[in-house]
């Protein structure tokens, strides 16, 4: 008997058990497993649609915020869930047909099939929705950005190809797990994306390669490229780094943070964030692009193209990859 993945208006959206209970039900049953899947495949287009809506309003007002905008798009997510939930719309039925079909045989035709359901969910629903991705992992989507689903691939063998693509380095895949309950911890501080902290670690440190040493080769880990300042009284390291001065880049030598652990780099960075008045607009962000710009917009980095490259990395397929992986 297969575990029940519960999807009920007395859910929260943001439930981070809702992942584990649908990868427990992929191991125990995977037609059961492909039905909760499609509920939340419903789930993330219900959540486009609400989010059209949204944008489609004029938005001029004392409420008009990042703060109100950001518990409104809770709101709707909490919406969408409800709304997909029992009978829902249809268009899990549908999906839910369309896949079962590659169940029973469980070889190629299930892979293809399950591998183009996850690149489907991973290039196709735009719009504001928390997607469950492995451990916990969640991607709130972006305007400017399409996001997906994919249930764990530990659970769903045919999702094996698509963890396995040859094409994003393991070194991602390896930072990745590294740092990510760490950039869980973080998150929970600062109420931005771990993705998105993930991403930032990766632009700064080069996805763990080019990551501050101190001068016997050990490491600081300082993955966020933060100075040492005067008010800064932990251990620091001397390291090279690229400054913009007038919009051209000088080579120059930096005192930087070091730490004991990763978690202590992470620590300090949501402290760094949640502490600098310059950073308030950084808070909270749960729009990759809105996130780099605005971190650009603080003083950062001096790099005017910083927020682009930040963008990229949250955007783009390595990072989307590496936390399928």
């Amino acid at each position: 008997m297969g575990i029940k993945v519960q999807n009920t208006p007395n859910r929260l959206a943001v439930d981070v058990k809702a992942s584990q209970d649908l990868r427990e039900a992929l191991k125990k049953n995977p037609q059961e497993g492909l039905q909760q899947a499609a509920k939340q495949f419903e789930t993330m287009f219900l959540q486009m649609v609400l989010k059209s809506m949204r944008d489609a309003t004029p938005q001029d007002g004392l409420l008009n915020n990042d703060q109100s905008r950001f518990y409104t798009a809770m709101l709707d997510q909490q919406l969408a869930q409800n709304l997909a939930s029992g009978q829902g719309v249809g268009f899990a039925k549908l999906i839910e047909q369309q896949l079962g079909q590659y169940l029973p045989g469980g070889e190629a035709a299930a892979a293809e099939g399950l591998k183009a359901a996850a690149k489907a969910a991973a290039t196709g629903g735009p719009g504001g929705l928390t997607a469950a991705l492995p451990d916990g992992r969640h991607w709130p989507a972006s305007p400017r950005r399409t996001d997906g689903l994919r249930p764990a691939a530990e659970a769903a063998a045919p999702l094996a190809g698509l963890a396995n693509d040859p094409t994003i380095p393991a070194s991602a895949r390896e930072f990745v797990n590294r740092v990510w309950p760490h950039a869980v911890e973080a998150s929970r501080s600062t109420g931005i994306p771990p993705q998105f902290l993930v991403a930032h670690a990766a632009l700064e440190s080069g996805w763990g390669k080019g990551e501050i040493r101190k001068a016997d080769g050990t490491a600081s880990y300082n993955l966020f490229g933060i100075k040492a300042g005067k008010s800064w009284g932990g251990p620091s390291v001397d390291a090279p780094t690229t400054e913009y001065l007038d919009g051209q880049p000088q080579r120059v030598t930096e005192k930087f943070r070091a730490y004991g652990s990763y978690a202590e780099a992470f620590q300090d960075y949501a402290n760094l964030l949640r502490g600098n008045p310059r950073f308030g607009a950084v808070i909270g962000s749960q729009d990759g692009t809105e996130f780099a710009r605005r971190l650009q917009q603080a003083g950062y980095a001096t790099d005017p193209v910083y927020a682009d490259k930040l963008a990229r990395i949250i955007n783009g397929p390595t990072l989307r990859q590496a936390l399928i992986g």
